[in-house]
C-alpha cells in the first residue's frame, strides 16, 4: 500500500486532537471563569467584599485580609456551598490582633458580725487560699465566704502590697467594708465612739501605702449623753451657753437660731442621743427666750427637770408672770424649778468658808479649805485620789464643825465635776459653786452641768468657766511641739530643700519638700518655730550670712504660702557660723548647706535655788532632732 494513501487518515487524527484539545481548554476555562464568577456573587451577598477571588484551572484561591479568623473560616464555607470544598484554596491574612488588656483585679471584703465575704476578680497566679488563711488568723473568724473569680492574666505590681494593708485593716474593723485594688483603696467602716474613730484613722494612716491612693470613710454615732444637759445664763457679760445638747440635726439648728437671735455670735451644740423628749429643742428654746425676757439669770435643763434661777433683784411681779408662762408653755414632760433669790446680808466679819480643788498643768492636785469632820475628810481625799490619781493629790483641809449639812457632799460634787477639766479650780461655798479651766474634751462643760445639777439638787446655782482647748483633746491625738518640729526636720533629712545655684528661690522639687512639711504641721497648735539657714565656710562671712537669711526666708514665705495655722514662724540665717561637719570635703560642706527647724520658747524647767540661781544665767532647751540638708551651690 502506497504511503500516500494513509496521509488523509492521519491528518484527520490529527486534525481532530487538536480540536479535543482546544475544546476541553475552552471548557476549563468556561468552568474556571464560571466558579469564579459565582463565588465572587456569594463573597458580595454574604458581606464578604474584602476577599478576593481568583481562578486557577478548576481551583478557587480566596485571598484578602479578614478581620478575625472566625470570619475567614466562614468566607471560606461560603465559597464551599457554591463548587466543592476540595477545588477552595484559602491563602486569606487575618487583620494582627492587639492584645487584649487585662481586666482591673480587685477585692471587695465585707466583714459584719457574721463573718467575711469576698466578692471580686483576682489573678490566678496570686495565692488566693493562703490570702484566706491568713485573713482566718487576723481576723479571728473562720467563717469566710469565697465569691471570687480569676483570670489569667499577670499581676499588678502593687497588688501584693493592696493585700496586705486590708489584711491589717480588716482584723482592726469589725464591722466594714474594704475595697481592694492595685491602683486604689477604700475603706467604709463603723466605729463606736469618736475616740475609736480616731484611734482606727491614726493605725490605718500608719499602714498607709505610699504608692497606693487611699480613701478613709469612718463613722462614729451620735454619743450617748447622759444626764441630758443644756444650761443657758445671761449675766454682765451677755448670753451664753455652759452647756448645749440637741436630740436631733433639726433640734440642733433651732438651738442654733435662737442662741443667736439672742446675741450669741457663734454658738455650738452638740448632737446626741439620750433626750428624755423628741420636744427637747422646744423645750430649750422656750427657756431661753423666757430668761431672755427675765434679763438675767440661768436655766439649766437635767432631763425631763427645768431649773430656772433669775437674778438678784429682778423684779417679783415680772418673775411670777415668766414662770407662768413659762410652766404652761413647756412640753408635758418637763418639770419646771423656778428660784427667785433674795438680796444677802452683809457679809460676817469672819470670810464665808470655802473648799477650794486646784489641779495644776503638771497634773498635781490641790485640796484646800474646810471639811465638816474627819470621816468627811478622808471620804473627800479618797475621792480625790481615785479620780485623779493616788499620787498627784495633796490635802490641806482643815475640820471645822460648824459647816451646814450636805456640805460634804457638795464638796464630792465639786471633786467628780473637777474630773472634767484638765487644768484648772472649783470653788464652793455655802451657795454657789464656781468651776473654771481647760479642758481637751468638747463636752466638758455640758457633764460638768449635768454633775453639779444632779449631785447640788434643784435651785443649786453655780458658774462653769471652762473654755475647750484643742490641743488638750487626746482624741484628736495633736503632736507636741518638739514632735512638730521633729517631723518637719525628718523631712527635709530624706528630702533635701535644694536651691539653683546662686540662686535664693525654691525650685520645683523644693516646693515639693515644702508641701509635705506643712501637711505634717498641720495639725500642730501654738507652735513657734525658726527656720534657720546655713551654709559653708567657701565665701566671704557677710555674703554667706546674707545667702542664709535670704533663703530662710524663701523657706518662711512658701510655708505662709502654704497656710500653716497652728506655727507662728522666724526665719534667721547663720551662714556659716554653726557648721555641723568638716568644711576641708565636699561632703562636709554639703552637710554643711542645710536648712533646720527649731523650737522656739519651748517651756524652760525651774533652776533649782542656789548658787545658779544666783548667777542669772539660763540654758536653752529648745529640742532639736535630725538634721535637715540643703543641697545648693557653694558659697
Amino acid at each position: 500500500m502506497r504511503i500516500s494513501s494513509f496521509l488523509p487518515v492521519f491528518a484527520a487524527l490529527i486534525l481532530g486532537s487538536v480540536l479535543c484539545l482546544a475544546g476541553a481548554a475552552i471548557g476549563a476555562r468556561f468552568i474556571e471563569s464560571t466558579s469564579t464568577k459565582a463565588v465572587e456573587n456569594q463573597m458580595n451577598l454574604q458581606g464578604y467584599d474584602w476577599v478576593d477571588v481568583e481562578g486557577d484551572g478548576l481551583q478557587i484561591v480566596l485571598t484578602g485580609v479578614a478581620p478575625d479568623e472566625q470570619t475567614q473560616l466562614a468566607a471560606q464555607r461560603a465559597a464551599g456551598h457554591v463548587v466543592d470544598p476540595a477545588r477552595v484554596i484559602n491563602v486569606m491574612n487575618v487583620v494582627q490582633q492587639e492584645d487584649i488588656p487585662a481586666p482591673r483585679f480587685s477585692i471587695e471584703i465585707l466583714r459584719n458580725d457574721n463573718g467575711i465575704s469576698l466578692i471580686g476578680l483576682v489573678p490566678s497566679s496570686w495565692d488566693r487560699a493562703r490570702f484566706i488563711e491568713r485573713l482566718k488568723k487576723s481576723s479571728g473568724t473562720g467563717s469566710i465566704a469565697d465569691l471570687m473569680e480569676q483570670a489569667d492574666y499577670p499581676q499588678p505590681e502593687t497588688w501584693d502590697e493592696a493585700m496586705e494593708f486590708g489584711l491589717d485593716a480588716i482584723a482592726l474593723l469589725p464591722r466594714s467594708k474594704i475595697s481592694l485594688a492595685a491602683d486604689e483603696i477604700t475603706v467604709t467602716a463603723l466605729a463606736e465612739s469618736k475616740a475609736q474613730k480616731a484611734a482606727f484613722e491614726k493605725e490605718l494612716k500608719a499602714e498607709l501605702p505610699e504608692t497606693i491612693r487611699t480613701r478613709l470613710d469612718i463613722a462614729a454615732p451620735r454619743p450617748v449623753i447622759t444626764p441630758f444637759t443644756a444650761r443657758f445664763l445671761i449675766d454682765e457679760t451677755g448670753p451664753h451657753f455652759d452647756a448645749c445638747v440637741a436630740e436631733t440635726p433639726q433640734g440642733h439648728l433651732r438651738i442654733l437660731a435662737a442662741a443667736k437671735s439672742l446675741g450669741i455670735d457663734d454658738p455650738h451644740c452638740t448632737v446626741g442621743l439620750g433626750a428624755p423628749s423628741a420636744q427637747w429643742a422646744v423645750a430649750v428654746e422656750t427657756g431661753m427666750r423666757a430668761l431672755a425676757e427675765l434679763g438675767q439669770g440661768s436655766i439649766t435643763f437635767t432631763d425631763g427637770d427645768v431649773n430656772l434661777i433669775a437674778a438678784e433683784g429682778t423684779s417679783p411681779a415680772l418673775f411670777d408672770k415668766v414662770v407662768g408662762e413659762l410652766e404652761a408653755d413647756l412640753p408635758p414632760t418637763f418639770i419646771l424649778h423656778s428660784t427667785l433669790p433674795q438680796p444677802e446680808e452683809a457679809d460676817a466679819e469672819e470670810a464665808r468658808p470655802e473648799f477650794v480643788v486646784t489641779r495644776s498643768p503638771e497634773g498635781q492636785t490641790q485640796l484646800r479649805g474646810r471639811i465638816s469632820d474627819a470621816r468627811s475628810k478622808q471620804a473627800t481625799e479618797a475621792l480625790a485620789r481615785a479620780e485623779f490619781g493616788s499620787h498627784s493629790v495633796y490635802s490641806a483641809t482643815r475640820i471645822d464643825d460648824t459647816l451646814p449639812s450636805g456640805w460634804a457632799m457638795r464638796a464630792m460634787a465639786v471633786i467628780e465635776a473637777l474630773g472634767e477639766v484638765t487644768r484648772g479650780s472649783a470653788i464652793m461655798t455655802e451657795d454657789t459653786v464656781e468651776i473654771r479651766g481647760e479642758t481637751g474634751n468638747e463636752n466638758a462643760k455640758a457633764a460638768i452641768a449635768g454633775i453639779l445639777s444632779d449631785k447640788l439638787g434643784d435651785g443649786a446655782e453655780f458658774t462653769i468657766d471652762v473654755n475647750y482647748v484643742k490641743k488638750l483633746d487626746p482624741v484628736l491625738d495633736l503632736p507636741t511641739p518638739e514632735e512638730c518640729v521633729a517631723n518637719a526636720n525628718a523631712i527635709i533629712a530624706s528630702s533635701k530643700i535644694v536651691f539653683d545655684p546662686g540662686s535664693v528661690e525654691l525650685n520645683a522639687e523644693a516646693n515639693d519638700t515644702l508641701d509635705r512639711i506643712a501637711s505634717a504641721l498641720k495639725d500642730c497648735e501654738d507652735v513657734e518655730m525658726e527656720i534657720g539657714g546655713h551654709t559653708d565656710s567657701q565665701g566671704g562671712e557677710t555674703m554667706n550670712l546674707n545667702l542664709s537669711t535670704q533663703r530662710a526666708n524663701s523657706v518662711l514665705d512658701g510655708l505662709l504660702m502654704r497656710r500653716v495655722a497652728g506655727v507662728s514662724f522666724t526665719a534667721k540665717g547663720y551662714g556659716e557660723s554653726e557648721p555641723i561637719a568638716d568644711n576641708g570635703t565636699e561632703e562636709g560642706r554639703e552637710e554643711n548647706r542645710r536648712i533646720e527647724f527649731k523650737l522656739l520658747n519651748a517651756d524652760m524647767p525651774e533652776e533649782p535655788q542656789g548658787e545658779n540661781a544666783a548667777t542669772g544665767t539660763t540654758t536653752e532647751t529648745g529640742a532639736e532632732t535630725a538634721d535637715g540638708t540643703e543641697n545648693g551651690d557653694t558659697e
